[in-house]
Protein backbone atom coordinates (compact mmCIF):
# COMPACT_ATOMS: atom_id res chain seq x y z
CA UNK A 1 0.00 0.00 0.00
CA UNK A 2 1.15 3.58 -0.59
CA UNK A 3 2.37 5.66 2.35
CA UNK A 4 1.93 9.29 3.30
CA UNK A 5 3.22 11.51 6.08
CA UNK A 6 0.69 12.94 8.52
CA UNK A 7 0.78 15.20 11.58
CA UNK A 8 -1.07 13.53 14.48
CA UNK A 9 -0.65 16.34 17.07
CA UNK A 10 1.42 19.52 17.33
CA UNK A 11 5.02 18.51 16.66
CA UNK A 12 4.15 14.84 16.06
CA UNK A 13 4.57 13.06 12.72
CA UNK A 14 3.69 9.53 11.61
CA UNK A 15 3.70 7.39 8.50
CA UNK A 16 0.29 6.18 7.39
CA UNK A 17 -0.54 3.48 4.89
CA UNK A 18 -3.65 4.30 2.91
CA UNK A 19 -5.83 3.19 0.05
CA UNK A 20 -7.16 5.70 -2.45
CA UNK A 21 -10.95 5.67 -3.04
CA UNK A 22 -12.45 4.42 -6.28
CA UNK A 23 -11.72 6.80 -9.12
CA UNK A 24 -14.58 9.21 -9.81
CA UNK A 25 -15.66 10.00 -13.37
CA UNK A 26 -14.01 13.45 -13.26
CA UNK A 27 -10.85 12.36 -11.42
CA UNK A 28 -7.35 11.20 -12.25
CA UNK A 29 -4.90 9.02 -10.34
CA UNK A 30 -1.36 10.35 -10.08
CA UNK A 31 1.89 8.62 -9.12
CA UNK A 32 3.90 11.25 -7.28
CA UNK A 33 7.40 12.08 -8.51
CA UNK A 34 8.00 15.27 -6.51
CA UNK A 35 6.22 17.37 -3.90
CA UNK A 36 6.70 20.48 -1.79
CA UNK A 37 5.58 21.89 1.55
CA UNK A 38 3.82 25.18 2.29
CA UNK A 39 5.88 26.32 5.24
CA UNK A 40 3.86 29.12 6.84
CA UNK A 41 0.45 27.46 6.71
CA UNK A 42 1.70 24.01 7.71
CA UNK A 43 3.82 25.31 10.57
CA UNK A 44 0.82 27.18 12.00
CA UNK A 45 -0.71 23.76 12.68
CA UNK A 46 2.46 21.69 13.20
CA UNK A 47 3.70 24.12 15.86
CA UNK A 48 0.20 24.73 17.22
CA UNK A 49 -0.01 28.52 17.19
CA UNK A 50 -2.52 28.65 14.36
CA UNK A 51 -5.02 26.68 16.43
CA UNK A 52 -5.25 29.23 19.25
CA UNK A 53 -7.44 31.54 17.17
CA UNK A 54 -10.15 28.95 16.80
CA UNK A 55 -11.92 28.49 13.48
CA UNK A 56 -12.96 31.11 10.94
CA UNK A 57 -16.71 31.30 10.31
CA UNK A 58 -17.34 32.51 6.76
CA UNK A 59 -20.91 33.56 7.63
CA UNK A 60 -20.08 35.76 10.62
CA UNK A 61 -16.61 36.56 9.19
CA UNK A 62 -15.18 36.05 12.68
CA UNK A 63 -12.89 33.57 14.40
CA UNK A 64 -14.48 31.65 17.24
CA UNK A 65 -14.25 28.47 19.24
CA UNK A 66 -14.37 25.30 17.19
CA UNK A 67 -17.18 22.80 17.56
CA UNK A 68 -16.37 20.18 20.21
CA UNK A 69 -16.07 17.50 17.54
CA UNK A 70 -13.62 19.54 15.45
CA UNK A 71 -9.97 18.54 15.33
CA UNK A 72 -7.20 19.69 13.02
CA UNK A 73 -5.60 16.27 13.44
CA UNK A 74 -4.63 14.06 11.85
CA UNK A 75 -3.44 16.53 9.22
CA UNK A 76 -1.81 15.60 5.94
CA UNK A 77 1.39 17.54 5.44
CA UNK A 78 2.67 18.74 2.09
CA UNK A 79 1.01 21.06 -0.35
CA UNK A 80 1.74 20.50 -4.04
CA UNK A 81 2.62 17.43 -6.09
CA UNK A 82 4.13 16.79 -9.51
CA UNK A 83 3.61 13.34 -11.00
CA UNK A 84 2.40 11.19 -13.87
CA UNK A 85 -1.23 10.37 -14.56
CA UNK A 86 -1.78 6.62 -14.24
CA UNK A 87 -5.56 6.42 -14.71
CA UNK A 88 -8.43 8.68 -15.79
CA UNK A 89 -12.11 8.70 -14.94
CA UNK A 90 -14.68 8.10 -17.66
CA UNK A 91 -15.53 11.81 -18.07
CA UNK A 92 -11.99 13.19 -18.08
CA UNK A 93 -10.95 15.04 -21.22
CA UNK A 94 -7.62 16.70 -21.97
CA UNK A 95 -5.55 14.38 -19.78
CA UNK A 96 -4.41 10.83 -20.38
CA UNK A 97 -2.13 8.29 -18.70
CA UNK A 98 1.49 9.36 -18.93
CA UNK A 99 0.80 13.10 -18.79
CA UNK A 100 2.96 15.07 -16.38
CA UNK A 101 0.79 17.21 -14.12
CA UNK A 102 0.90 19.43 -11.05
CA UNK A 103 -1.86 19.65 -8.47
CA UNK A 104 -2.53 20.21 -4.79
CA UNK A 105 -1.73 17.21 -2.65
CA UNK A 106 0.10 16.05 0.44
CA UNK A 107 3.26 14.01 0.88
CA UNK A 108 1.77 10.75 -0.37
CA UNK A 109 2.98 8.32 -3.01
CA UNK A 110 -0.36 8.22 -4.84
CA UNK A 111 -2.76 11.13 -5.30
CA UNK A 112 -6.35 11.26 -6.55
CA UNK A 113 -7.47 14.66 -7.81
CA UNK A 114 -10.20 16.20 -9.91
CA UNK A 115 -8.89 16.58 -13.44
CA UNK A 116 -9.99 20.21 -13.51
CA UNK A 117 -7.64 20.93 -10.59
CA UNK A 118 -4.60 19.51 -12.41
CA UNK A 119 -2.22 21.57 -14.53
CA UNK A 120 -0.63 19.79 -17.46
CA UNK A 121 3.05 20.71 -17.53
CA UNK A 122 4.70 21.77 -20.78
CA UNK A 123 7.82 19.97 -21.94
CA UNK A 124 10.89 21.33 -20.21
CA UNK A 125 9.09 22.94 -17.27
CA UNK A 126 11.04 22.38 -14.06
CA UNK A 127 9.06 20.62 -11.35
CA UNK A 128 10.35 23.18 -8.84
CA UNK A 129 8.61 25.92 -10.79
CA UNK A 130 5.38 23.93 -10.97
CA UNK A 131 5.17 23.43 -7.19
CA UNK A 132 5.65 27.18 -6.77
CA UNK A 133 2.18 27.79 -8.24
CA UNK A 134 1.31 28.11 -4.58
CA UNK A 135 2.90 30.54 -3.44
CA UNK A 136 2.85 32.37 -6.80
CA UNK A 137 -0.90 32.95 -6.54
CA UNK A 138 -0.46 34.69 -3.18
CA UNK A 139 2.53 36.63 -4.45
CA UNK A 140 0.56 37.87 -7.44
CA UNK A 141 -2.31 38.92 -5.19
CA UNK A 142 0.04 40.94 -2.98
CA UNK A 143 1.70 42.73 -5.88
CA UNK A 144 -1.69 43.57 -7.36
CA UNK A 145 -3.16 44.65 -4.02
CA UNK A 146 -0.17 46.96 -3.58
CA UNK A 147 -0.85 48.57 -6.98
CA UNK A 148 2.84 48.41 -7.85
CA UNK A 149 3.49 50.64 -10.86
CA UNK A 150 6.32 51.05 -13.32
CA UNK A 151 9.19 52.82 -11.60
CA UNK A 152 7.91 52.38 -8.04
CA UNK A 153 10.48 51.80 -5.32
CA UNK A 154 9.43 48.64 -3.50
CA UNK A 155 10.82 47.09 -0.32
CA UNK A 156 10.16 43.41 0.31
CA UNK A 157 10.41 42.17 3.89
CA UNK A 158 10.97 38.43 4.12
CA UNK A 159 12.72 36.43 1.38
CA UNK A 160 11.06 33.10 1.99
CA UNK A 161 9.28 31.21 -0.78
CA UNK A 162 6.46 33.72 -1.24
CA UNK A 163 8.78 36.69 -0.91
CA UNK A 164 11.18 35.33 -3.53
CA UNK A 165 8.32 34.96 -6.00
CA UNK A 166 7.10 38.47 -5.10
CA UNK A 167 10.60 39.75 -5.85
CA UNK A 168 10.54 38.26 -9.35
CA UNK A 169 7.10 39.72 -10.00
CA UNK A 170 8.28 43.15 -8.89
CA UNK A 171 10.99 42.96 -11.53
CA UNK A 172 8.41 41.99 -14.15
CA UNK A 173 6.20 44.89 -13.03
CA UNK A 174 9.01 47.39 -13.56
CA UNK A 175 9.64 48.30 -9.92
CA UNK A 176 12.87 50.22 -9.36
CA UNK A 177 14.67 49.77 -7.09
CA UNK A 178 13.63 46.48 -5.53
CA UNK A 179 15.01 46.24 -1.99
CA UNK A 180 14.93 42.92 -0.13
CA UNK A 181 15.13 42.94 3.68
CA UNK A 182 16.03 39.52 5.10
CA UNK A 183 18.00 38.47 8.20
CA UNK A 184 19.24 35.12 6.83
CA UNK A 185 22.32 35.28 4.61
CA UNK A 186 21.29 32.26 2.51
CA UNK A 187 17.99 33.90 1.61
CA UNK A 188 19.62 37.27 0.91
CA UNK A 189 21.91 35.52 -1.57
CA UNK A 190 18.94 34.00 -3.42
CA UNK A 191 17.14 37.34 -3.43
CA UNK A 192 20.17 38.97 -5.01
CA UNK A 193 20.48 36.19 -7.59
CA UNK A 194 16.81 36.66 -8.51
CA UNK A 195 17.26 40.35 -9.21
CA UNK A 196 17.01 42.41 -6.02
CA UNK A 197 18.78 45.72 -6.58
CA UNK A 198 19.77 45.91 -2.91
CA UNK A 199 19.60 43.45 -0.04
CA UNK A 200 19.58 44.55 3.59
CA UNK A 201 20.36 42.62 6.76
CA UNK A 202 18.00 44.09 9.37
CA UNK A 203 20.34 42.93 12.13
CA UNK A 204 23.12 45.11 10.71
CA UNK A 205 21.22 48.33 9.95
CA UNK A 206 18.08 50.33 10.59
CA UNK A 207 16.23 48.94 7.58
CA UNK A 208 13.59 51.67 7.55
CA UNK A 209 16.17 54.45 7.57
CA UNK A 210 18.30 52.64 4.99
CA UNK A 211 15.33 52.27 2.63
CA UNK A 212 14.86 56.03 2.80
CA UNK A 213 18.54 56.62 2.11
CA UNK A 214 18.41 54.34 -0.93
CA UNK A 215 15.37 56.18 -2.31
CA UNK A 216 16.69 59.75 -2.05
CA UNK A 217 14.86 60.23 1.23
CA UNK A 218 11.39 59.44 -0.14
CA UNK A 219 10.97 55.95 1.24
CA UNK A 220 9.47 53.00 -0.62
CA UNK A 221 6.32 53.65 -2.62
CA UNK A 222 5.22 50.17 -1.57
CA UNK A 223 6.44 47.88 1.21
CA UNK A 224 5.35 44.23 1.10
CA UNK A 225 5.76 42.14 4.24
CA UNK A 226 6.00 38.37 4.06
CA UNK A 227 8.15 37.96 7.15
CA UNK A 228 5.35 37.88 9.70
CA UNK A 229 7.74 39.60 12.10
CA UNK A 230 6.69 42.43 14.40
CA UNK A 231 10.17 43.97 14.11
CA UNK A 232 9.97 43.85 10.31
CA UNK A 233 6.54 45.45 10.33
CA UNK A 234 7.89 48.27 12.48
CA UNK A 235 10.78 48.83 10.05
CA UNK A 236 8.38 48.74 7.11
CA UNK A 237 6.35 51.50 8.76
CA UNK A 238 9.58 53.51 9.04
CA UNK A 239 10.59 52.82 5.45
CA UNK A 240 7.34 53.32 3.56
CA UNK A 241 6.99 56.69 1.83
CA UNK A 242 4.60 59.41 2.96
CA UNK A 243 1.22 58.33 1.60
CA UNK A 244 2.70 55.05 0.40
CA UNK A 245 1.28 51.55 0.73
CA UNK A 246 2.16 48.75 3.13
CA UNK A 247 0.92 45.31 2.07
CA UNK A 248 0.67 42.68 4.80
CA UNK A 249 0.65 39.29 3.15
CA UNK A 250 2.07 37.06 5.88
CA UNK A 251 -0.14 35.00 8.19
CA UNK A 252 1.67 35.40 11.51
CA UNK A 253 0.88 34.32 15.01
CA UNK A 254 -0.19 37.06 17.42
CA UNK A 255 2.37 39.85 17.67
CA UNK A 256 3.94 40.49 21.04
CA UNK A 257 3.69 43.82 22.81
CA UNK A 258 5.57 46.79 21.45
CA UNK A 259 4.22 47.46 17.95
CA UNK A 260 4.09 51.26 17.64
CA UNK A 261 1.26 52.46 15.42
CA UNK A 262 1.96 56.05 16.31
CA UNK A 263 5.30 57.57 15.26
CA UNK A 264 5.93 57.18 11.50
CA UNK A 265 2.81 55.06 11.04
CA UNK A 266 0.63 57.94 12.19
CA UNK A 267 2.56 60.90 10.78
CA UNK A 268 3.28 59.49 7.30
CA UNK A 269 -0.30 58.25 6.69
CA UNK A 270 0.45 55.09 4.70
CA UNK A 271 -2.34 52.87 3.47
CA UNK A 272 -2.14 49.45 5.11
CA UNK A 273 -3.57 46.67 2.96
CA UNK A 274 -4.08 43.06 4.04
CA UNK A 275 -3.65 40.68 1.12
CA UNK A 276 -4.96 37.13 0.97
CA UNK A 277 -5.37 35.65 -2.47
CA UNK A 278 -7.86 32.98 -1.45
CA UNK A 279 -10.33 35.34 0.25
CA UNK A 280 -13.04 35.86 -2.34
CA UNK A 281 -14.34 38.15 -3.59
CA UNK A 282 -10.97 39.72 -4.35
CA UNK A 283 -10.46 43.47 -4.04
CA UNK A 284 -10.88 43.93 -7.80
CA UNK A 285 -13.88 41.62 -8.15
CA UNK A 286 -15.52 40.81 -10.53
CA UNK A 287 -12.70 41.32 -13.02
CA UNK A 288 -10.29 39.20 -11.00
CA UNK A 289 -10.99 36.01 -9.09
CA UNK A 290 -8.94 33.07 -7.84
CA UNK A 291 -9.15 31.31 -11.18
CA UNK A 292 -7.65 34.29 -12.98
CA UNK A 293 -4.89 34.61 -10.36
CA UNK A 294 -3.99 30.93 -10.74
CA UNK A 295 -4.09 31.05 -14.55
CA UNK A 296 -1.85 34.13 -14.62
CA UNK A 297 0.63 32.72 -12.11
CA UNK A 298 0.79 29.40 -13.98
CA UNK A 299 1.39 31.13 -17.31
CA UNK A 300 4.32 33.05 -15.81
CA UNK A 301 5.83 29.89 -14.33
CA UNK A 302 5.22 27.70 -17.39
CA UNK A 303 6.77 30.28 -19.71
CA UNK A 304 9.88 30.61 -17.55
CA UNK A 305 9.28 34.25 -16.65
CA UNK A 306 9.16 33.09 -13.04
CA UNK A 307 11.34 30.31 -11.66
CA UNK A 308 11.09 28.11 -8.60
CA UNK A 309 14.41 26.32 -9.03
CA UNK A 310 16.44 28.47 -6.59
CA UNK A 311 13.53 28.50 -4.14
CA UNK A 312 12.80 24.80 -3.63
CA UNK A 313 15.52 23.70 -1.25
CA UNK A 314 16.53 21.43 0.26
CA UNK A 315 15.29 18.50 -1.82
CA UNK A 316 15.09 15.33 0.26
CA UNK A 317 14.13 11.70 -0.28
CA UNK A 318 10.59 10.69 0.62
CA UNK A 319 12.04 8.01 2.90
CA UNK A 320 13.85 10.70 4.92
CA UNK A 321 10.90 13.05 5.20
CA UNK A 322 9.94 12.33 8.82
CA UNK A 323 13.36 13.44 10.06
CA UNK A 324 13.72 16.30 7.56
CA UNK A 325 10.29 17.90 7.90
CA UNK A 326 10.81 19.49 11.37
CA UNK A 327 13.79 21.37 9.94
CA UNK A 328 11.30 23.79 8.38
CA UNK A 329 10.89 25.38 11.80
CA UNK A 330 14.34 24.71 13.27
CA UNK A 331 16.64 25.61 10.35
CA UNK A 332 15.02 28.31 8.17
CA UNK A 333 18.39 29.25 6.70
CA UNK A 334 18.55 25.87 4.96
CA UNK A 335 14.85 25.23 4.43
CA UNK A 336 13.45 27.76 1.95
CA UNK A 337 10.69 25.56 0.50
CA UNK A 338 11.10 21.88 1.31
CA UNK A 339 11.05 19.68 -1.79
CA UNK A 340 10.63 15.90 -1.87
CA UNK A 341 11.60 13.35 -4.50
CA UNK A 342 9.85 10.00 -4.43
CA UNK A 343 12.30 7.94 -6.51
Amino acid sequence: MPRRLICTAPGQLAWEEYQEPDLGPDEVRIAADYAAAKHGTEMAVFKGYGLERGVYNSQTQLFGAAEPAFSAFPMRVGNMVVGRVTACGSEVHGLEPGDRVCCYGGFGEVITARASFCRKMPTGMAWQSAVCLDPADFALGAVRDGHVRLGDAVALFGAGAIGLVVLQMLRLAGARPVIAVEPLASRRAIAQALGADMVLDPAACDAGSEIRRLTAGRGADVCIDYSGSRAALQKALRGVAYGGTLVLGAYPGPYGAGLDLGAEAHHNVPSIVFSRACSEPLRDHPRWDNARLYDTAWALLASGRLTGEPIVQPIVRFADLMTEYPGISTDPGRYIKLGVRFA
